[in-house]
């Protein structure tokens, strides 16, 4: 579900060529997800080769990959490891979900209802470890980094940021903040139009810039993490009962300090914690990883043209993207010439 803070995070659009040349770590999980659920036929099913494997994954990461590199943008994919045990209880919370999802599905199906179907189908997709691992090996043929995470995914993109390994990450959730993102890029992965009743709409990207948005804020990073807490994480679903964001927003401007903040919590009656505040805040606090070294390498062409004609890609649109790419490079050449 993610940190539901957007009432009150201040963003500004921003356009592809203002991130040309700039390193962007993007939350590996968190844009597959979005390729699962969002590349789907009318009827909400997958897009799928003759032998009914899933292809949404690579048709995303490999059309939307192009895109950003013809925009000059570097891409660097940043994968979840091992999650938490303090995340456990909303993986169960989000297996429920999809199990539900999945049997409403099917009684949609059985009824001949598309609009149900569509409706539900998204909502029971699962990354696997297939999915996962030949999202790894497009994108290494495509040239394009990958970073295994140890733990959470956008911990790690938001790390590399904040080291200046990256420009800034990039996800659909808020979770990235917490952990102290210098700039956190939303819809950078998504298609560039959306359908609308009335049309077409151009879906640009957005930036948060965690300095500017404190400020307007009037709080610090410890006062955000503590904001996102009472709000509800990843780490402890639904947050305080009867505390929403701008409540929130309130709470920690008065009491500062996380101990002080989350005393008064405790103290009212009209709240009460069932969570370890501080252990939570740890995660997001004291987050680090090792060092690692970003390369950028070559396509290889032949390896992108296998894995995806072995997925009954159509072979011309395969050799136009890759003509891109070439182009690309040609680019590149030229400008490091002169």
């Amino acid at each position: 579900m993610g940190l539901q803070i957007g009432e009150i995070v201040v963003r500004k659009p921003i356009t592809f060529k203002e991130l040309a040349g700039k390193i962007v770590a993007i939350d590996a999980f968190n844009a597959i997800y979005q390729f699962l659920t969002s590349i789907r036929q009318p009827d909400g099913t997958p897009l799928m080769d003759k032998n009914k494997e899933i292809t949404s994954h690579l048709s995303g990461l490999f059309y939307r990959n192009v895109n950003l590199l013809a925009d000059g943008i570097l891409p660097v994919y940043v994968f979840d490891g091992k999650p938490p045990e303090l995340k456990r209880e909303e993986i169960e919370k989000r297996q429920e979900a999809k199990e539900e999802a999945r049997e409403r599905y099917e009684e949609a199906k059985e009824k001949e209802d598309v609009e149900g179907m569509k409706k539900y189908s998204s909502q029971f997709v699962k990354i696997n470890d297939k999915i996962i691992s030949e999202s790894k090996e497009l994108l290494l043929a495509m040239g394009i980094p990958v970073v295994q995470a140890s733990g959470e995914g956008e911990a790690e993109a938001a790390y590399l940021a904040r080291i200046g390994k990256a420009y800034a990450s990039a996800s659909q959730d808020y979770d990235s903040l917490l952990y102290g993102v210098p700039k956190l890029i939303r819809n950078l992965t998504l298609a560039r139009k959306r359908k609308t009743i009335s049309g077409y709409v151009e879906v640009a990207p957005e930036i948060i810039d965690i300095e500017y948005l404190l400020n307007q804020l009037q709080i610090n990073r410890d006062q955000l993490i503590c904001l996102g807490i009472l709000v509800g994480t990843d780490y402890n679903p639904g947050g305080v009962r009867g505390i929403g964001q701008k409540r929130a927003l309130d709470i920690v401007r008065k009491y500062v300090y996380p101990v002080k903040i989350f005393d008064f919590v405790k103290d009212n009656p009209k709240y009460s914690i069932n969570f370890d505040w501080q252990e939570i805040y740890k995660v997001f606090h004291e987050y680090k990883s090792e060092d690692i070294e970003l390369k950028f390498g070559r396509v290889d062409e032949n390896k992108v043209r296998e894995i995806l004609l072995k997925h009954d890609f159509s072979a011309d649109r395969i050799d136009n993207q890759l003509e891109k790419l070439r182009e690309i490079r040609e680019r590149k050449k030229q400008r490091t010439l002169f």
